[in-house]
């Protein structure tokens, strides 16, 4: 017995020694990864940009292409730029046996922005020079030069800006394309004359613009602490919270932390992906319809003091008429919380086959009948009883009426409007809605298999049955997307309204929409946020009172601390295959906020 217990006591022993010492193993290789980005970033060098087109900004009207060369480290290169923009790889390999590029400049035209990876050693073959000088008389080129500073002098005749690192690996393949898009600052000039254009002190120096993607060591925070997550991740796919999910933790302006965990469903035959596309549900409301929302108040279009029936014609003889803009985003209202819309479906209203008569596709095999959000819908929202007027109520019919009036002002279909003034500009490539008519099914995380109203498992239909009649673009639902997406809008409310080197919003337009507005509950308008009911322990015990953000019901989490500079990002599809409550019940959203507000305090306490 005592021998038994002795030997448990060892095992037990060895196990947290050999766990601790892989925990302080992993720590010390990201300090040693720090140092050499610290380093790759201070010895490297942009030329050439006297047009300040280094870091890229606009990028509405930029249509990006990242050739590959034969660069070793293209892979992890591509990476990098996809991050911050829809950049398409093209190959040159494919035409290896032609003795020149004319073929693949061909393929190029339908980009005006060409990055090109480069050794010293690929400096010095002609055929690249002469394809590098020829795409550069008609597109914007960006050379990202890796390697001996003698190369340079093979491009002196090249006026598009060169990027240059001494350095030939991964980890200078991940540096530049942050320099490229402003994740990094370009800091160091040329310390050594390499030719008569590139001279000693030659070179440009930039400011941080947009996400660095980089070790937690880099914001001060220990990767051991952060281990954590992970647990807790394991264990809600243990216990079937949900068959797969991704967390991102941003501090300061840098990604420290992006893993994918579990699968697509529990099937285990496709795994999750930080770049997976999830049903972002209600945190559609604050990244789709509150941002437009806030545009135009900015602009004077909007009056929050406005009632309802200034905008929408339609709500001018119903019980919504008189109730302001202002109630509507504060969910206080009184509308009531929801219409089951998809219990009026009856023989007739829809088909499996699309007709003219049945244009609005819901799911696959599933079409809904014209005029059915007109017709059916939108009256039973607007003639609604009003019955909790001045009380909080959360209600998806606010977004429906929000998404009407930004529709009315801007004469703009929702998804389009955010799409060309938000998502595309911020290089948030995958939002939106619609995703099937953009992304193959399976970059999308299928969410519940739907028995009872489609019928068909739902893979890049949202999931929410409103949203889906109204066919897929709603105010409330029905927005798509990535972690880095979403990490990527609410930097830019972190930094009161811009990213990228250009401004979206004032600040105190910012300050304004996620501060408390109401005097009846936590809610900022649109935004949710930290609860003064500390019993609540909402959105987690350890976030602070200036907190704000928004859940989804597909098992979603953006939440923002100005306080700790931080933003963490959750998504899951919970819902499948079916609805299920352990993710709740596990509180697996909070425990992970509360691990990640834990390991930053502790940083900072410790001075890392």
């Amino acid at each position: 017995m005592i021998k038994n217990k002795l030997i448990s006591t060892i095992v037990a022993f060895l196990t947290l020694a050999f766990t601790l010492s892989a925990c302080a193993q992993e720590h010390r290789q990201n300090e040693n990864r720090l140092k050499s980005i610290n380093a790759i970033t201070k010895n490297s060098v942009l030329l050439n940009n006297q047009k300040n087109l280094i870091p890229i900004v606009g990028l509405s009207d930029k249509h990006f292409a990242s050739v590959n060369l034969g660069f070793e480290h293209q892979l992890a290169f591509d990476s990098l730029l996809y991050k911050y923009a829809d950049v398409q790889s093209m190959s040159a390999l494919k035409y290896k046996d032609s003795s020149t590029l004319n073929d693949l400049e061909d393929d190029l035209k339908y980009f005006n922005t060409v990055i090109i990876a480069i050794t010293d050693a690929m400096s010095s073959n002609g055929k690249y020079l002469n394809f590098i000088n020829n795409i550069a008389k008609n597109k914007n080129v960006i050379v990202a030069l890796f390697g001996d500073g003698k190369s340079l002098a093979n491009l002196d005749q090249l006026t598009a800006p060169i990027v240059w690192t001494p350095q030939i690996d991964q980890e200078s393949s991940m540096v530049i394309p942050q320099i490229i898009f402003g994740g990094i600052a370009a800091q160091q000039t040329l310390t050594i004359g390499y030719s008569g254009k590139y001279t000693v002190g030659s070179g440009y120096k930039t400011t941080t613009t947009r996400l660095k993607y980089t070790v937690p060591e880099d914001a001060g925070v220990n990767t051991d602490d952060l281990k954590e997550i992970d647990e807790i991740v394991k264990e809600g796919i243990t216990k079937k919270a949900a068959p797969g999910m991704v967390v991102l933790v941003a501090k300061d302006g840098k990604v420290i932390y992006n893993k994918a965990f579990g699968y697509h469903t529990y099937d285990n035959r496709r795994a999750d992906n930080i770049t997976d596309i999830f049903d972002l549900a209600s945190v559609t409301k604050v990244t789709a319809t509150t941002p437009s929302v806030m545009r135009l108040v900015e602009q004077n279009k909007l009056k929050l003091d406005t009632n309802v029936g200034s905008y929408i014609a339609k709500a001018r003889n119903t019980p919504m008429n008189g109730i302001n803009v202002r109630e509507v985003m504060l969910h206080q209202a009184g509308f009531i919380p929801y219409i089951p819309f998809h219990n009026f479906i009856k023989e007739g209203d829809y088909s499996r086959d699309s007709t003219a008569a049945f244009p609005t596709k819901v799911a696959d095999n599933y079409y809904v009948k014209r005029g059915f959000f007109n017709d059916v819908m939108w009256p039973k929202m607007l003639n609604s009883p009003i019955k909790t007027r001045g009380s909080y109520v959360y209600s998806d019919i606010s977004m429906y009426v929000m998404q009407d009036i930004v529709e009315h002002i801007t004469e703009t279909p929702e998804d389009q409007y955010v799409l060309a003034n938000f998502y595309k500009p911020l290089g948030m490539h995958t939002a939106g809605y619609l995703p099937r008519n953009r992304f193959a099914k399976d970059r999308i995380v299928p969410t519940e298999d739907d028995k009872v109203f489609r019928k068909t498992l739902l893979e890049g239909y949202v999931h929410d049955q409103g949203a889906a009649l109204k066919g897929g673009v709603a105010g409330h639902a029905g927005l798509f997307g990535s972690a880095n997406d979403l990490a990527i809008f609410y930097q830019l409310m972190l930094n009161k309204g811009t990213y990228g080197g250009e401004q979206y919003f004032k600040p105190q337009t910012v300050d304004m929409f996620t501060a408390k507005q109401s005097n009846i509950s936590r809610r900022g308008l649109g935004f949710d946020r930290w609860d003064p009911d500390l019993t609540k322990k909402y959105p987690s015990s350890l976030a602070s009172p200036q907190t704000f953000g928004h859940t989804g019901y597909t098992g979603i989490a953006v939440w923002t601390d100005p306080t700790r500079g931080l933003i963490y990002v959750f998504l899951s599809n919970r819902v499948n295959p079916t609805v299920s409550e352990q993710l709740g019940r596990l509180n697996i959203r909070p425990r992970i906020q509360d691990a990640i507000i834990k390991a930053i305090d502790k940083g900072k306490k410790s001075g890392n």
